[in-house]
C-alpha cells in the first residue's frame, strides 16, 4: 500500500509532505520539529528512508538536520546545493525507490539556484505527482528575487531560468499529474498564491498566468519580476541555517520551557537585551501587560510576524503565554530560527497581578464605536496595513507604515507628543505597532480594533460624501 499525506501550517503556509510505501517512507520539505513525522512512521511500522529537500528555504527553518539524527534517513538535494552538513546531491534525472515507489530529482532552477522539483511515479511506474517546492505553486510560481545576493544573478537572470525550468521540466507532464507546493496563501514566498494547498497539473495550465502556452520569455520576467516587495528580514538568516546547520530542536526546547517566577521575570523590565513577548489574544494584551512588552499573539500568523518585527533573530526572548501554551509559543520561535528563548513566565499574567507587580494598559476603541466625527478631528491616523490594503480604502488623513516596515521606519515619522490612533483590518497587527510604538516611548496611542470594512458597511459610501476616506481604483 502507498499513500501520499500532506501536512498543512496554516501559520507559515507551507505543506510537507510524508510518503511512504511497502515499510518505506520519505520526507519532503519537512517542519523544523520531527515529532509528526517520527509518530507517522511508528504508527505505521515504516522506516524513513530519505529526506527530500526542495530548495534551501527562506521563511522557515526545515527539520532535515534533527530528522535525519533520529532516523538515520539520507538527506537529499537537488544540483548545487552546498552545505555544511552531510547530504546526497542528486543529479538531474536520478531516481530515488522509497518501497514501490520511485522519485525522480528534477532540477528546476529559477526560484533557487538548486531548487529542484521531485517527481513521483507510482507501483506501475506511472507518473502521479510532483513536489514542487517553491518553484510551482498553485495559481502562481516562486519569486526569484531570494537568492540574487547568494549568487552573482539578478532577479531577471533567475526568473528567465525559472521560465526554461516549468517549460522543460514540468509542462511536458501529464495533465493528470497532481502538483504539491511548499506553500500557499499567506505565504511571502510568492505573490498570488490559490488557497488551495494541491492541484491537477492540467488545471494549472488553464488557470495560472505563468504557464501561459503562449507566453514568452521577456513577458515571463516581466509579470513575475513585477511588484516585489522587499522579502522580510529574516528570511537570509532561515536560508543561513538550512544550509549550515542549527541547534537541535530538543535543545532550545529545554531553555525555552523554564519556568521563570514572577519576582525574577521583573528584572527583564530593565534589560533592554532581552524582549518580553507576550502571545496573548490582543484583547487581553491590551488591558493589562507587562512594561517593556509587545504582542504578537499566537492566534494569528504568529511565526512571520515575528521574523518581520523582531529584527535580530539572536534575540533572547522571555515570554508570557496564555496557561498550557508555553511550548507550543517556543516551537513556532523556533520554526522561523529564533532559538534564543530564555523561558516563561511561571502562571502566566494571572500570577503576575497577584503579585502586584507594574502593568500597563493601551487605550483600545472598537472600530464600530470609531465615528467618522472622530477621524476627522484626532490629529493623527496610523494605518498598518500593507500598500495594496491602503490604496483600495484608506482614511483620506492617514499616515500608512506597514507593518513589516515598523522597526525601521515609523519611530522617526511620528511625534511622541501627539496622540496616535492605530489601525489595520482587523487589530491583531494593530496590537502589535501599538506595543511597539508604547514600548519605544509614545504615551498617547489609541488602539482601534475591528475592520475598516465596518465603517464602510455603516452606511458611508467609499467616497463622495464621507470626506474621511478615500478610494482608488
Amino acid at each position: 500500500m502507498s499513500e501520499i499525506e500532506q501536512i498543512y501550517t496554516k501559520c507559515l503556509a507551507q505543506g510537507s509532505y510524508f510518503i511512504e510505501s511497502n515499510g518505506e517512507a520519505a520526507v519532503v520539505d519537512p517542519l523544523r520539529e520531527p515529532e509528526p513525522y517520527l509518530r507517522r512512521a511508528a504508527e505505521r511500522g515504516v522506516k524513513i528512508k530519505y529526506i527530500f529537500e526542495t530548495h534551501f528555504h527562506a521563511d522557515f527553518v526545515s527539520g532535515h538536520l534533527d530528522l535525519a539524527q533520529k532516523t538515520g534517513a539520507t538527506i537529499v538535494y537537488g544540483p548545487t546545493a552546498d552545505t555544511n552538513f552531510e547530504k546526497h546531491t542528486a543529479k538531474d534525472g536520478e531516481i530515488f525507490k522509497v518501497g514501490d515507489l520511485q522519485l525522480k530529482a528534477l532540477h528546476t532552477p529559477g526560484h533557487t539556484p538548486e531548487s529542484t522539483t521531485f517527481l513521483l511515479r507510482n507501483e506501475k511506474g506511472e507518473d502521479h505527482a510532483i513536489f514542487t517546492g517553491d518553484t510551482l505553486f498553485i495559481g502562481d510560481v516562486g519569486r526569484p528575487d531570494l537568492a540574487q545576493k547568494a549568487t552573482n544573478l539578478t532577479e531577471q537572470d533567475l526568473a528567465g531560468m525559472l521560465y526554461e525550468s516549468l517549460r522543460s521540466k514540468i509542462m511536458p507532464l501529464s495533465d493528470s499529474v497532481i502538483v504539491y507546493p511548499a506553500h500557499g496563501a499567506g505565504s511571502a514566498c510568492g505573490k498570488n498564491m490559490s488557497a488551495e494547498t494541491w492541484d491537477t497539473l492540467g488545471n494549472q495550465k488553464r488557470t495560472n498566468y505563468a504557464l501561459r502556452a503562449d507566453m514568452t520569455k521577456e513577458e515571463f520576467i516581466k509579470e513575475v519580476t513585477d511588484g516585489l516587495s522587499a522579502p522580510p528580514q529574516y528570511f537570509a538568516d532561515n536560508v543561513r541555517m538550512n544550509q549550515e546547520g542549527y541547534e537541535s530542536l530538543d535543545s532550545v526546547m529545554d531553555s525555552g520551557l523554564t519556568a521563570i517566577a514572577p519576582a525574577d521575570f521583573k528584572q527583564y523590565i530593565d534589560k533592554p537585551e532581552v524582549l518580553i513577548l507576550d502571545v496573548r489574544d490582543k484583547n487581553a494584551f491590551v488591558k493589562g501587560f507587562i512594561p517593556n512588552s509587545i504582542f504578537i499573539g499566537l492566534d494569528g500568523s504568529f511565526a512571520p510576524w515575528v521574523g518581520a518585527v523582531v529584527t535580530d533573530i539572536h534575540q533572547p526572548i522571555v515570554l508570557v503565554t496564555p496557561p498550557g501554551r508555553e511550548e507550543e509559543a517556543v516551537r513556532r520561535l523556533a520554526r522561523v530560527g529564533y532559538d534564543n528563548t530564555l523561558g516563561f513566565l511561571e502562571g502566566g499574567y494571572e500570577a503576575w497581578k497577584k503579585a502586584d507587580l507594574p502593568i500597563k494598559q493601551i487605550e483600545t476603541k472598537q472600530m464600530k464605536d470609531f465615528v467618522l466625527k472622530e477621524i476627522t478631528e484626532v490629529p493623527s491616523v496610523v494605518d498598518v496595513r500593507k500598500p495594496n490594503e491602503y490604496d483600495a480604502t484608506h482614511y483620506s488623513r492617514s499616515t500608512n507604515v506597514p507593518l513589516d516596515e515598523f522597526p525601521n521606519k515609523v519611530f522617526s515619522k511620528l511625534d511622541k507628543t501627539q496622540q496616535h490612533h492605530v489601525h489595520c483590518k482587523s487589530g491583531y497587527r494593530s496590537t502589535i505597532a501599538s506595543s511597539l510604538l508604547v514600548k519605544e516611548g509614545f504615551e498617547h496611542i489609541v488602539n482601534v480594533i475591528g475592520s475598516v470594512d465596518l465603517i464602510k458597511n455603516s452606511g458611508c459610501p467609499v467616497s463622495g460624501s464621507c470626506p474621511s476616506l478615500a478610494a482608488h481604483s
